[in-house]
């Protein structure tokens, strides 16, 4: 794409970065109240059936990944205008999804300064190796590795590594703002957990909380990972390495049924978001659909998406992701042929 081009695009996506405050508004309201009245209406659930509540606990869980969303928007300075409003109301959607707000900033803002930069990855993203860098990796750094992206992990333990232990810790070299922010939400959580454990008992609790926190986690981890992990996904070394074909091309369009798209905050738009993070969530669908050349973004359903969980290992020679079952295969096609012109017998001197 070029400069002319690239400079046309982003000016167009610009005219939506204006957050609006009645739609801000309307969102909490939609979002936060509806979250709180689910969480009533499982533990109340429970004098009635057990399923009743577990299925009442799922819908508060998608209300959990809306208020993420927000929390998003607030870590952007997009929700509001105010950096003052963005920053207290991420603090109070951080305490409810469990997500300490500094601390999140920094690491997504590097996420999104470096998505689809080979020689930049690590922080805020989900680890990705290359084929090259796997085949030389030491046992136990692949052993680390398939384990991680194995999907009963990464989707089964995850959501409660996420929560419990990974965002419960600040970073080594955290500045004081970042630091206080993570206690505040972490001693806001267990404020509150005492709080509810000795209102309704621990059983009640867990039976209630454990499940939208599993399925909340499930959802944001799938959604993140996802986006970024498709068959023809843009990753470049640092010299190549270009920020609006990562967006357009390194993040997916992804196309969900009406109700999981207003669930999710439109966050499918991922293509829209990542080219221009300050774009507000309720308007990243009209800047997807006023701007032409964002339509022509990789496009995935639920349905096509579920292939992403074979993709592994990005092959830097190809362009594109693989399983680990095709370089397995590769490798000993090449181990054969080495084998096999081993044994040829060499030109004789005259």
């Amino acid at each position: 794409m070029s400069r002319k081009k690239t400079a046309e695009l982003r000016k167009n996506v610009a005219a939506f970065e204006k957050s609006n405050h009645t739609t801000s508004v309307k969102q909490l309201i939609n979002t936060i109240p509806p979250f709180f009245l689910l969480w009533f209406l499982s533990y109340k659930s429970l004098s009635v059936s057990f399923w009743l509540t577990l299925a009442l606990a799922v819908v508060a869980a998608g209300f959990v990944v809306r208020a993420f969303i927000i929390f998003h928007d607030c870590t952007h300075q997009s929700f509001f205008k105010s950096k003052k409003a963005n920053r207290i109301l991420g603090t109070i959607t951080g305490i409810i999804t469990h997500f300490p707000f500094d601390k999140w900033k920094r690491e997504h803002s590097i996420h999104h300064a470096t998505s689809g930069n080979l020689d930049k990855r690590g922080t805020g993203d989900i680890w990705v190796m290359t084929v090259d860098e796997y085949v030389k990796a030491s046992f136990w750094k692949k052993i680390s590795y398939r384990l991680y992206r194995n999907p009963f992990i990464m989707f089964g333990l995850g959501p409660f590594y996420l929560f419990l232990i990974t965002n419960r810790v600040n970073r080594k070299g955290a500045r004081r703002k970042e630091r206080m922010n993570t206690y505040l939400t972490n001693v806001s959580i267990v404020l509150i957990y005492a709080l509810l454990i000795w209102a309704i008992g621990w059983k009640a609790f867990l039976i209630v909380q454990l499940p939208i926190l599993f399925v909340s986690g499930v959802l944001g981890i799938w959604l993140f990972y996802v986006q970024h992990q498709f068959e023809d996904s843009y990753f470049e070394n640092e010299d190549e390495w270009d920020y609006v074909k990562a967006a357009v091309d390194g993040s997916s369009y992804y196309k969900l049924p009406k109700v999981i798209e207003w669930i999710t905050g439109s966050i499918g738009y991922h293509h829209v978001h990542h080219l221009s993070p300050r774009v507000p969530n309720y308007h990243l669908e009209k800047a997807h659909e006023s701007t032409p050349p964002l339509q022509k973004a990789t496009t995935i359903t639920f349905l096509s998406s579920l292939q992403s969980i074979r993709f592994r290992l990005y092959d830097e020679k190809n362009k594109t992701f693989v399983s680990f079952k095709e370089v397995s295969n590769l490798l000993r096609k090449e181990d054969a042929s080495v084998r096999l012109n081993s044994r040829r017998p060499g030109l004789q001197e005259e």
